[in-house]
């Protein structure tokens, strides 16, 4: 039974080796490699999800699987993206472009890549090390948070845009907007900031049938319209960690105007 969490983080370092090979592939005038590699690593969410979910049902957690799931994050979430979104966003900025400042973009592109895979290497670290993490923001007693992006969901976000948008990027202004959102994500992964967590979710409670039909409902929109929903789930994710941060400090300065008056 120790074996089966392990075969789902098999298949989450799977699909990111093979969203490496096809980010490799892409090219200006065939984007078909970089969709691949962008579903490929949206499918190991779903793995990564799965591994931990198996594993505390039945009842197989162990230091093992733990430090083997981080490396296949690691991978498939830190190394994997991080390849595509500089091929996809950045690598292939046409050659009419101004010489020095496609050099330029092409430069700070790499180097925020590297960011971003360094970040996400930073929050499993803190992850694994961390017991019972509270985030800076804290939400309602009782309830479990993500301290700082998880780095799936992160992953997600640069997928989803490539999913949706198709063509690698071809304007000196949009690799910078790109460049901006790995920096941001990056951050968001190393940051306190409280993020929701699907471990809130029990299957087991005497009325699972609202849950279960959102579940449905999910499914069926990712699946009919996936262009849209992967980039509409991922971003609504991301944004409602930044509310969240950004209200837990517009209340923490409403209280401190409170006192001093």
């Amino acid at each position: 039974m120790y074996v089966l969490p392990s075969l789902f983080t098999a298949g989450n370092m799977a699909a990111g080796y093979y969203a490496i090979l096809q980010a490799i592939q892409g090219t200006a005038s065939d984007w078909h490699p970089f969709d691949r590699a962008a579903l490929a690593i949206a499918l190991a969410v779903i793995f990564d999800g799965l591994d931990g979910m198996v594993a505390r049902m039945t009842n197989t957690t162990s230091d093992f699987g733990r430090e083997l799931d981080s490396l296949a994050d690691t991978i498939t979430f830190g190394v994997a993206p991080s390849i595509l979104a500089y091929r996809w966003g950045v690598l292939l900025l046409p050659q009419n472009i101004h010489e020095s400042a496609r050099l330029q973009v092409t430069e700070l592109g790499a180097f925020a890549c590297f960011l971003f895979l360094l970040c996400n290497a930073s929050r499993l670290a803190r992850f694994n090390v961390t017991v019972n993490p509270q985030p800076e923001n804290p939400g309602r007693p009782g309830k479990k948070y993500f301290v700082g992006m998880p780095t799936p969901a992160v992953a997600g976000v640069i997928v989803s845009v490539i999913h949706c948008c198709k063509t690698p990027i071809n304007e000196v202004w949009i690799a910078a907007v790109w460049i901006g959102l790995i920096v941001f994500t990056g951050f968001l992964m190393v940051s306190r900031w409280r993020f929701w967590s699907a471990k809130e979710l029990h299957f087991g409670s005497r009325k699972p049938t609202r849950l279960l039909l959102l579940l449905a409902v999910l499914v069926v929109l990712v699946l009919a319209y996936n262009d849209y929903s992967l980039i509409v789930l991922s971003l609504g994710y991301l944004v409602s960690g930044v509310l969240a941060r950004l209200a837990y400090g517009w209340g923490k300065r409403s209280q401190r105007k409170l006192h001093a008056a």
